[in-house]
Formats: structure tokens, sequence, C-alpha cells
């Protein structure tokens, strides 16, 4: 996997093609899925959207094979939620400030909500991703020495 790019490693062979098609696939229908039913106070919307999103990222990342990568994801989705959380509330905070500058206060509020849909509907998938995938394929290469 050294010295490809992660798409394209996603989309090296037949096998990675068509499994990155199939999650590429139940991505956009449970997206589309939560669009209809929708996420305002909706449990099974919310969870639609957190699978659509899982599913996303599954189409590009289903290649890796070493715990390496998949920890520096966990640490990458929670680098990214501290951060995105935060420039959630700086948007916020600037927004509420510039109340009498329409152009520069609406700029803002598509800054701030854009922030905190990314905190809220990405990244925590990416964490459990990351987590789940380290820890399977730790589990795996300590079967695969124990067995041997």
């Amino acid at each position: 996997m050294k010295g490809k790019i992660l798409m394209i490693a996603a989309l090296s062979t037949p096998r990675n093609r068509t499994v990155s098609i199939i999650f590429f696939a139940i991505g956009i229908v449970l997206a589309t899925s939560a669009m209809i039913i929708g996420i305002n106070d909706n449990p099974p919307g919310i969870f639609m959207a957190f699978g659509a999103v899982a599913a996303l990222i599954l189409a590009i990342i289903h290649p890796w094979r070493t715990a390496r990568h998949y920890l520096r994801f966990l640490i990458a989705g929670i680098v990214a939620f501290v951060l995105f959380a935060i420039l959630h509330n700086v948007f916020y905070g600037l927004a509420e400030i510039t109340e009498d500058q329409s152009i520069l206060q609406k700029a803002l509020q598509v800054l701030d909500v854009t922030s905190f849909l990314i905190a809220v509907l990405i990244c925590p998938p990416a964490i459990v991703i990351g987590a789940v995938g380290s820890i399977a394929v730790l589990i795996g290469r300590f079967r695969r020495t124990v067995n041997v």
C-alpha cells in the first residue's frame, strides 16, 4: 500500500473497486433516506446520517491493512472534532457581534453551521472507524501470530 494515494488504492483492483462502489451506494442511499425523513430531533434520521458518512468514509479507506493508518485516522478525527467545535463557537460569536453587517453576518453563519455539521456528523463516525479499525487490525494480527 506504500506510495499509493488513498482513492487510487480503493480503485486499484477489481475487488477494491467493487467494495468501494458498494460502500458508496450504501452511503448515497442512507444519505438520501436521512434527508427524506429528516435529522432534526429524529433518531432514525440521525443514525442514517451517521451510517451514510461511515459508508462514504469506508468507500475510501477499506483497503487499509495496518493499525497505524487507522490510529492516524482516529487521531485526525479527534483533532478535527475539537478544531471544528472551536471554529463553530468562534464563528457563532463573530456572527453575533456583526448583527448590523448582513453580508458578513450571513457568511459567518454559514461557516458556523458548516463547522457544527462537520463536528457533529462527520467526526464521530471517523473517530469510531479509526478506533474499531485499529482494534480489528491488531486483533487480526494477534490471532495470526498465535495460530502460527
